[in-house]
């Protein structure tokens, strides 16, 4: 990769890290504690508020795993260890990471993974 297309990359890295804390800032209150006072909220609406809490929780379990894969692509990037697979060490496709800048395999071992 060149160093143009490096920097592309870290910057496309950082928004999209960026939009993902802002994302999890925005949803923090939906994930906490439901109030469990049937005097305040009705029982299906508390019901409708507890799977709203669970889909939001899982939500950011997603967003972390997703943060740590960006975490990991900088690291490689400041490495010079960007867009070699970390499993085979072979190039990843240029189209691959532009789908997926983040993406630490080659396609050859993402089908081997699965």
């Amino acid at each position: 990769m060149t160093a143009i297309d490096k920097k592309t990359v870290r910057s496309q890295l950082l928004a999209e890290r960026q939009a993902l804390l802002h994302d999890a800032e925005v949803t923090a209150e939906e994930r906490g504690v439901v109030e469990l006072d049937q005097t305040t909220v009705g029982r299906l609406s508390r019901m409708d508020a507890l799977q709203n809490q669970a889909m939001q929780v899982e939500t950011e379990r997603r967003r972390a795993v997703e943060l740590k894969r960006i975490d990991a692509a900088l690291a490689r990037l400041d490495a010079g260890d960007y867009g070699y697979c970390v499993s085979c060490g072979e190039e990843i496709q240029a189209k691959r990471l532009e789908m997926d800048p983040a993406t630490p395999v080659c396609v050859d071992c993402a089908h081997k993974a699965d």
